[in-house]
């Protein structure tokens, strides 16, 4: 945890990510990524020397078979105060509208019921779970799919919103998220989605494992390239010029 902690520490001073009294939303759809998120802010939370306020917030998508109990008695246990917002997302898009291609709409329609809900509660600031490997198949989706050189950005202002979005996960790997949330038994809820596994997200993924055993430092380069291309908001300070981060 130290270790991770210390990954997100960098990542939040790179990218200016927080500020004092910042109160600062989690989105916690119930996935690895995401409570990975929650629990490494609320350990940096201790020592960070700009203090700053957590909250937890889940968009239910009101598919059913999900139990966000146990997410709700670990925010407890981090003294982190949480809310979940129950939506019909799910069965309108998949039973009303019966969607071809789901997740753009899945994810419009989220990213609305959250950003409503940090309205209400005066919250301008929220984290997101996306970590190195989602950057990197972002950038090639882009690529391949649109051909465009883009990605999302490490801090993001939404100015119809006026939310500011924070990625504090971008310098640690899917693996090491994956094994953190194993040894600490985070509370992960199954995402009963009929698209999950069945995405343009996942072929990307698949390729860039094949890819990634034939030229091992694959990832690395794509990502360092993004970094010192860079891409719009991609460059971190220089200040402190330390080398840039090693994620395997």
């Amino acid at each position: 945890m130290q270790r991770l902690m210390g990954l997100v520490r960098r990542c939040v001073d790179d990218y200016h990510m927080i500020e004092s009294g910042d109160r600062i939303a989690v989105g916690v759809s119930g996935g690895k990524d995401s409570l990975t998120l929650l629990v490494l802010l609320a350990g940096l939370r201790r020592f960070y020397p700009k203090p700053f306020t957590l909250e937890a917030v889940t968009v239910d998508m009101g598919l059913g078979g999900m139990d966000f109990s146990p997410v709700e008695t670990l925010c407890r246990q981090w003294e982190i105060p949480y809310t979940k917002i129950d939506t019909q997302i799910g069965p309108i898009i998949f039973q009303y509208r019966k969607e071809k291609n789901p997740c753009s709409m899945c994810a419009k329609m989220r990213r609305g019921a959250l950003h409503e809900a940090l309205a209400e509660k005066g919250i301008s600031k929220i984290a997101l779970g996306h970590h190195y490997d989602d950057a990197v198949e972002t950038f090639l989706m882009s690529l391949i799919f649109e051909g465009r050189i883009s990605c999302f950005e490490p801090v993001t202002y939404l100015d119809r919103t006026g939310v500011t979005q924070i990625r504090p996960l971008l310098y640690i790997s899917e693996q090491s998220v994956s094994n953190f949330a194993q040894r600490v038994s985070l509370p992960v809820v199954e995402n009963p989605c009929p698209a999950d596994k069945h995405t343009k997200r996942q072929e990307i993924k698949e390729l860039i494992f094949q890819l990634q055993g034939e030229y091992p430092d694959f990832k690395n380069k794509i990502f360092g390239a993004m970094q010192r291309f860079p891409l719009p908001h991609w460059e971190p300070d220089s200040s402190s010029r330390r080398p840039l981060p090693d994620v395997t």
